[in-house]
């Protein structure tokens, strides 16, 4: 997912580089070399951070892209860094969930999973995030001391999305889950036909997501009951965003899709010349969305 603030697109690629672009043209502000950048960047107090297949978690200058820090973990670090009260928490494919200074990148903990970290979630004083452990895991943000985990069944790839004291996640095994973020009980599941690697967006009591069964879900949030679904015939990575009751989904048959929040129906879709993995970014009216073509494209909302 590209990450928009005062004008410029960041994101980062394959080809083993950051990027921060200009969002009106485009053109190419700066340029930072790491390793390849699997996940989003997240942008804070005038830096952005990133975690990087070369098993750093990157912290660089927003206006200049001039390194300020960077922290050594044990592996990749398939992780989009969440922020939050100068402290940058993020997985790492090693077992740990890190929370560094977000101003230094000095440790202040690390939270053992087991299996590789994905994307972490904070919210007030807790850090949600799911591991390939099979657990959903809820962290004192502060202490780093656990909370409460669950089993989900299989690995979570995607990060959680908590709304109204309820986390949602899928899993491997082609759930979505809604648990109590308090107390790590089961609410509700509901069974897709294939693994859900798209992270859960909530809005308007309606959890929307992807699976690798070709459907894209809207459920009741409460219940977990299908509302809608929508067919494209193959697999969903992207996580969609809702934005004036509208879903911006990207999908693995090369096409960006708009749908109707309520209904599901088909508004737009615009065609790539790949797969599209990256989940969107809406600003401004524009739609910022990256395709495994190598392109990032910015589209009319």
């Amino acid at each position: 997912m590209p990450k928009v603030a005062n004008g410029v697109v960041y994101v980062g690629s394959l080809d083993g580089h950051v990027y921060a672009l200009n969002t009106s043209t485009g053109g190419l502000i700066w340029k930072y070399q790491t390793g390849d950048v699997h996940y989003s960047p997240a942008v804070a107090g005038g830096t952005v951070y990133v975690g990087s297949q070369d098993d750093y978690v990157y912290a660089l200058d927003a206006s200049t892209g001039a390194l300020n820090w960077r922290y050594e973990t044990d592996s990749n670090v398939h992780s989009s860094p969440a922020v939050e009260d100068g402290v940058v928490y993020a997985g790492s494919d090693d077992g740990f969930l890190y929370a560094l200074d977000a101003a230094t990148g000095s440790l202040i903990w690390r939270y053992e999973t087991g299996d590789d970290v994905r994307s972490p979630v904070r919210v007030d004083a807790v850090v949600y995030v799911g591991s390939n452990d099979d657990y959903v895991h809820a962290v004192n943000a502060s202490t780093g001391g656990m909370i409460w985990k669950y089993h989900a069944g299989a690995g979570t790839m995607g990060h959680p999305a908590v709304a109204d004291g309820v986390v949602y996640v899928g899993d491997s095994d082609g759930y979505v889950h809604g648990v109590n973020a308090s107390t790590g009980e089961l609410i509700w599941k509901y069974q897709t036909g294939d693994k859900v690697y798209s992270s859960p967006a909530v809005a308007n009591g309606v959890v929307y997501s992807g699976s690798n069964d070709a459907y894209f879900y809207a459920l009741d949030a409460s219940t977990g009951s299908l509302i809608w679904r929508y067919q494209t015939g193959t697999n969903w990575y992207s996580s969609p965003v809702v934005v004036s009751g509208v879903v911006y989904v990207g999908s693995d048959d090369n096409h960006i899709y708009a749908l109707d929040a309520s209904t599901g129906s088909l508004i737009w879709r615009y065609q790539t010349g790949s797969g599209v993995d990256s989940s969107p970014t809406v600003v401004g009216g524009v739609v910022y969305v990256g395709s495994n073509d190598n392109n990032l494209y910015a589209l009319a909302e």
